[in-house]
């Protein structure tokens, strides 16, 4: 349990943890916020009790940046020492091995952005803005925006939001598939884990697979991709879930069988 950064688990659903932000006013993303969201990741990662991931910030805010104050009289040797720890606290994110989903309300701007594309899918509020305004700053996107933006949203596009540094209202981020659904402000949270929990009861071990085969073939070629999924799907075989899967397609039809996550 962080200071600002804290796991919870969905009482509706104890198969989902909740990575809940919670630093006031804006969830500002400094050093301890990094450091915490690292570590949060990590632990939900090695809970083999969860199944899926919601990151949110709360009802007002999913975060508006990393800390503007903390960075601005840092030099480069401090900064290039900085960045690091801010790069591997959001990939520690991205690299959680199931299914999580980033509930975004109010502003994910620049940090926040970065983190919101961390998660495999995000839910938006009707009112939500996100962006990466740090060419306003002087600066350009630190923490993952020049990489995995224009790995969602293609290259002119993650240009266009980045030479800007505008901020995108969430019907306009749901057109260019910046986010993936766009719902009223007070169901962000319930569409989230409602979404997280339609993952929650399948075989973890095949999506932890289909997640490390489709994000580990976006960084290579095509032939190395393939050989990537090849061997992810020769080696579920090896698994009670794939025995159990395909023993229920026969006997029972596709859609029932039970899966034990091992």
């Amino acid at each position: 349990m962080g200071e600002f950064v804290r796991v919870e688990r969905d009482g509706g659903h104890p198969a989902v943890a909740v990575i809940r932000l919670d630093r006031p006013k804006m969830n500002a993303i400094d050093a301890r916020v990094q450091r915490e969201l690292g570590a949060a990741a990590a632990r939900v990662s090695a809970d083999d009790d969860v199944r899926a991931v919601v990151v949110y910030g709360g009802e007002r805010v999913f975060a508006a940046g990393a800390d503007v104050k903390e960075m601005s009289e840092m030099g480069f040797a401090e900064m290039a020492d900085h960045s690091r720890v801010l790069q591997d606290s959001l990939t520690a994110v991205a690299r959680i091995p199931k299914p999580v989903i980033a509930a975004i309300t109010g502003f994910a701007l620049g940090g926040g952005c970065e983190l919101a594309l961390c998660a495999d899918f995000r839910v938006a509020a009707e009112d939500a803005r996100l962006g990466q305004p740090e060419i306003r700053l002087g600066v350009i996107p630190g923490a993952g925006g020049t990489q995995r933006l224009p790995r969602l949203i293609g290259p002119a596009r993650a240009k266009d939001l980045i030479f800007t540094g505008r901020h995108v209202a969430a019907e306009e981020a749901l057109s260019i598939g910046l986010v993936d659904a766009v719902v009223p402000a007070a169901d962000v949270y319930g569409h989230a884990v409602a979404m997280a929990a339609s993952y929650a009861g399948g075989p973890a071990l095949a999506l932890r697979a289909a997640k490390q085969a489709v994000d580990g073939g976006l960084e290579t070629d095509l032939a190395t991709g393939l050989e990537i999924e090849r061997m992810h799907f020769a080696g579920l075989f090896a698994t009670e879930d794939q025995k159990a899967g395909m023993r229920s397609f026969i006997e029972e039809g596709p859609g029932k069988a039970r899966f034990s996550g091992r």
